[in-house]
């Protein structure tokens, strides 16, 4: 069983919202797969919203009605990649440097 400080944040939400982790010492378990996969799903949907965006935002005649559509789309998938970042520890703190 992992220590309490390494319990991962899983990529989905709890009753009323609230987070859901995990605690195992086994990486390739069923629950650690799962996520795994719905993270990746998670990655990929925010991948094609993102594409969209930029073509949408390239064209003069782009329809205000499926513009709010698409950003109501790109929040649930921020959402969803910061998610991940704070799930995969890759989040910097508030005002922290970015250090490359």
């Amino acid at each position: 069983m992992t220590a309490a400080n390494e319990l991962r944040l899983l990529p989905w939400s709890g009753p009323g919202h609230k987070p859901c982790y995990l605690s195992t010492d086994d990486r390739g378990g069923y629950m650690s797969r799962l996520a795994d996969n719905i993270e990746a799903v998670q990655l990929g949907t925010a991948a094609e919203l993102l594409e969209m965006a930029s073509e949408s935002l390239a064209g003069e005649d782009a329809d205000p009605i499926q513009l709010r559509r698409l950003c109501h789309d790109l929040t649930g998938a921020l959402r969803d990649v910061l998610r991940v970042a704070v799930s995969r520890g890759h989040l910097l703190a508030p005002g922290e440097p970015h250090r490359i």
